[in-house]
């Protein structure tokens, strides 16, 4: 009798254990389904959704149509007073006199240089070199992706003509940087402020040779002659006399990072995104390899992957040569190539999603994004230098577009001064990895960097359109007498 009840209640037990199992196998799907859809999550916590939303791509977009929307569906009486911030002008441009404030979004030997020094020279802008550079160097080894929130709140600052952000990241103990009989800091402790043309210029600098207004390249050498540091309070006051602040950097990897700037009521922010055939960008990095290690580095820290990095560039083994068919041995890579191409590879991931984005954005943040490509601004450098000024709002000025033409129709590629800005030939700039490439590192880079190069409009090797372009229109005429070179 007993044994008869002890394997009836074992058979109770059984049978709750197997509805409670057949219950949880009817629950998981639909669970994992609601996870998958965003819409049933928000309901429960939609603060944290419309955060996560800023930072994803795909969200962003979605949520800013929503809201446009709505305000729509409100009208004008039913919209709160100023809650719109930037996005109030989205249906048309910035009002006149309105303060631009420009953000050149590139990536290392993409050819930004010269892109941002065509801002440099123009007479209405306030321009600072990679100011995100001082950053870096004070947190390293910290890996790129981490930095990303303190590089947008150091653009923040800089764009409001703040500077004392750079205290936080200042050198210590470093006697140029700071005044003699202070603690601020000085203009010499910003990067590459000896080719600054506001700097280097009066009020600044009343012993320079050259006005603010004259179109030429800065001599770095004799700025820090004639053009003795000033505290960065001066050089704040400057800033805020400019109607255009233009800051040019290569270290910010997500354009979805500036989207609380482009929101930001007291900002007018405009990007304009700089991109350059893949294969040509790892040739030039191949040149300036010293120079990029430690940058390398710290992108490829955002990678954590524990299997070998991918190995991008391979050197052309004994035998080999240039452009022709790989060795059959071929020989590791050396180490600094390797982080040199594993970067590339991560750099080519953040393009694909900037692109993405972009084409994904809703129409008021398109109209604040210039997708521009190195190849096209040095084949036709007068017509892009007019769209990029139409796009700054900035006046057009011919001594500007001599200078533009000029720096593109040099006489050399400039390969033993790589980080150098000179006039250069904009057809050898373009074509150098042709000729300077194995197969297989054309063909490992096309793969790694396949999806972006396709909506670049850059073909692979061998695909119709993969020939070299006839030489444009344009060419080189005399210098205007107001100093461009």
């Amino acid at each position: 009798m007993k044994s008869r009840r002890r394997r009836r209640r074992e058979h109770c037990k059984f049978a709750l254990l197997l509805l409670l199992y057949t219950l949880v196998l009817l629950l998981i799907p639909s669970v994992l389904d609601g996870g998958r859809d965003g819409d049933k999550g928000a309901g429960h916590c939609p603060g944290l959704h419309r955060s996560l939303g800023v930072w994803s791509l795909e969200a962003a977009a979605a949520g800013e149509r929503e809201r446009g929307a709505e305000a729509a569906a409100e009208g004008p009486a039913g919209r709160p007073p100023g809650s719109l911030g930037n996005l109030s002008r989205a249906v048309g441009d910035s009002a006149p006199g309105e303060k631009q404030h420009i953000y050149v979004h590139a990536t290392w030997r993409t050819g930004s240089s010269f892109l941002g020094e065509l801002f440099n020279q123009h007479p209405d802008v306030f321009y600072l070199y990679e100011p995100m550079w001082h950053l870096w160097q004070a947190l390293y080894p910290g890996d790129a992706e981490s930095l990303q929130g303190a590089l947008r709140d150091m653009l923040r600052s800089l764009f409001r003509c703040d500077f004392s952000v750079l205290r936080l990241y200042a050198p210590s103990g470093d006697p140029a940087a700071r005044a003699p009989a202070a603690a601020n800091l000085t203009t010499a402790a910003l990067f590459r402020w000896r080719t600054n043309k506001v700097i280097c210029s009066p009020p600044l600098c009343p012993g320079a040779a050259r006005a603010r207004a004259d179109v030429g390249l800065v001599e770095d050498a004799a700025c820090e002659r004639s053009c003795p540091p000033v505290a960065l309070r001066a050089l704040e006051a400057e800033c805020r006399k400019y109607p255009v602040v233009v800051i040019k950097d290569v270290r910010l990897l997500d354009l979805g990072v500036l989207v609380p700037l482009l929101r930001d009521p007291g900002l007018n922010l405009k990007v304009v995104q700089l991109f350059r055939d893949p294969r040509a960008v790892h040739n030039s990095r191949l040149k300036s390899r010293q120079g990029l290690l430690r940058e390398s580095i710290q992108v490829l820290r955002t990678r954590q992957r524990g299997d070998r990095l991918p190995r991008v560039l391979l050197a052309p083994g004994p035998g080999g040569r240039p452009g022709g068919a790989p060795s059959r041995a071929l020989p590791a890579a050396p180490r600094a190539d390797v982080f040199l191409s594993g970067a590339l590879e991560v750099i080519c991931e953040a393009w694909l999603r900037d692109l993405l984005f972009a084409r994904g954005a809703p129409a008021w943040l398109r109209r604040r994004y210039l997708r521009l490509r190195y190849e096209d601004l040095v084949r036709q450098p007068r017509a892009q230098l007019r769209r990029l000024l139409r796009f700054a709002g900035l006046r057009a000025l011919a001594a500007l577009d001599a200078f533009a033409l000029n720096m593109t129709r040099g006489s050399a590629y400039g390969a033993d001064r790589p980080f150098h800005l000179s006039a250069r030939d904009a057809r050898e700039a373009v074509h150098a990895w042709r000729e300077r490439l194995s197969r297989e590192q054309v063909r490992q880079v096309e793969a790694a960097c396949g999806p972006a190069m396709r909506l670049l409009a850059y073909p692979r090797s061998g695909e119709e359109g993969d020939v070299e372009p006839t030489p444009d229109e344009e060419a080189p005429r005399e210098v205007e007498a107001d100093g461009a070179t």
